[in-house]
């Protein structure tokens, strides 16, 4: 990532919103490094280094403000194809990938070379992938010191630290004081005993039309609109490292962020949750650059989001049902789907009740075990194929998969189309430049009958077409 240091003090100096983790400040002054919308008084032009990431500032030697938190600021949206791909391995380390495997596998996944992810990354964020990687545990630690009652050796281990007396000795080194000394204070928990952070975005932020987005789509008994949050079931990980349990996303007062509360039994999740209510809630875009691109369709909704997916298999189950049906219809096959395959999960709200069925429970079905809940045959078959590919690991459903090789294996299964690969790449996989030319209510907004002109007319919204669509269904309500 190129920095005008002229124009980041600039932006600095005006506290503007706009540049919120898209560059940190380090001061030498004081070793300590800021978000652009830090508070404090803005240091002297000559003691001031900009740097593209946290990681690149903590490598320089400086430690995190206590007060703006860099933690806090929201991740970039890229549409360059290198730094595209910089931001879907940073996805995937979010996720906590590299706590597992190695750079060259992470790269496999995203179908290049290990050389080449080391390349683009550092360009991009100015660290290597390991070193982002360990910014991020230790980021991740503090947060959770601030914002949670945990235990040191919880919130080691929710960092993915594999022991206390590394995470201490690191966490001492980096930030030159322990992790008790951090906590000035008791913690307040946000629900009960439940486990409450903050994620910011760059304003504005279309709540109601987010909501209305996932409200009118809401799996009956997994996920809802409560008084005016969003409220789900989840599960994560796998094996020994598998939790399950709530969460709970609403506006935070009076700032851009979103409130997020997990139960207390996801805490060795928190990282991959707090990544994916980033991508559910899009909060990695500039707004100004979908306002640019898309002009007076997005005129009247600037801070409208395109909706990622907590699971992409589930994403992938709901477009399947929702096949040449309304909305609302697929909804009610879903709620079937879910209360005949989904497990049982105990939540504070009444209409939360199922854990959606993950592609290892579905891949054991036959299709006559799925179609008795009213689905049609040939969709049943559908799902059941997706449900195997995914479970053998041949197909992956998420924001850091290759999206041309995914489409492809997408559309190879029987009963997926165009419409369906494209709607699973623009929720699954966050894809900004996805678009269902076919989808009824796209050729309905843009009052044409044949995909092939809507699809033409869609080139000059390249590479927000996602975007387009979801402004494009927005402008019906109320027709």
């Amino acid at each position: 990532m190129l920095l005008a240091p002229d124009h980041c003090y600039q932006a600095l100096t005006a506290r503007d919103p706009r540049f919120d983790g898209r560059f940190f400040v380090g001061v030498s002054s004081t070793g300590i490094y800021c978000r652009p919308v830090c508070t404090v008084r803005v240091p002297k032009r000559q003691n001031c280094t900009f740097y593209p990431s946290a990681a690149a500032a903590e490598l320089a030697g400086y430690r995190p403000c206590l007060r703006c938190r860099p933690e806090l600021a929201p991740g970039n949206a890229a549409i360059d194809a290198s730094a595209r791909l910089a931001q879907q391995a940073a996805s995937l380390i979010e996720d906590g990938l590299l706590a597992e495997v190695s750079v060259e596998a992470l790269a496999a996944r995203l179908g290049v070379t290990g050389r080449h992810v080391r390349r683009v990354f550092a360009a991009e964020f100015g660290v290597s992938p390991v070193q982002f990687a360990q910014t991020q545990r230790l980021l991740l630690a503090k947060r959770l010191l601030h914002d949670s009652a945990l235990p040191a050796t919880e919130v080691a281990l929710a960092s993915g630290f594999g022991s206390v007396r590394r995470f201490n000795a690191l966490f001492k080194q980096r930030y030159r004081l322990t992790p008790g000394a951090l906590r000035r204070a008791p913690v307040t928990p946000s629900r009960g005993d439940a486990l409450g952070f903050e994620l910011a975005y760059r304003p504005p932020l279309d709540w109601d039309g987010v909501c209305g987005f996932l409200g009118a789509r809401a799996i009956e008994g997994v996920e809802a609109i409560e008084r005016g949050a969003y409220v789900r079931s989840i599960a994560v990980g796998s094996g020994a490292t598998s939790c399950r349990g709530w969460l709970a996303v609403a506006p935070a007062a009076g700032r851009p962020a979103l409130r997020v509360a997990l139960s207390p039994s996801l805490a060795r999740g928190v990282s991959v949750l707090l990544a994916r209510v980033k991508k559910v809630f899009d909060l990695a875009l500039d707004p100004q650059a979908i306002a640019v691109a898309l002009g007076p369709l997005a005129r009247g909704r600037p801070g409208l989001r395109l909706p990622g997916a907590f699971d992409g298999f589930e994403v992938a189950v709901r477009a399947v049902l929702g096949q040449q049906i309304t909305v609302e219809a697929a909804r009610t096959l879903a709620g079937r789907f879910v209360a005949a395959f989904g497990e049982p999960v105990d939540t504070p709200f009444a209409g939360i009740r199922y854990l959606f069925p993950g592609a290892q429970r579905i891949a054991g079905l036959t299709p006559p075990e799925i179609a008795r809940h009213g689905v049609i045959a040939a969709r049943a078959r559908s799902i059941i194929a997706l449900a195997r590919s995914v479970a053998a690991g041949e197909l992956t459903l998420s924001p850091g998969a290759p999206v041309n090789d995914t489409l492809a294996r997408l559309r190879a299964v029987p009963g997926v189309g165009d419409w369906t690969a494209q709607y699973i790449a623009m929720r699954a996989l966050s894809w900004p430049d996805a678009f269902p030319a076919s989808d009824h209510g796209v050729l309905k907004a843009l009052k044409e009958k044949n995909p092939r002109r809507a699809l033409a007319r869609a080139e000059g919204w390249r590479p927000w077409r996602a975007y387009a669509v979801i402004h494009l269904w927005k402008s019906l309500e109320g027709t």
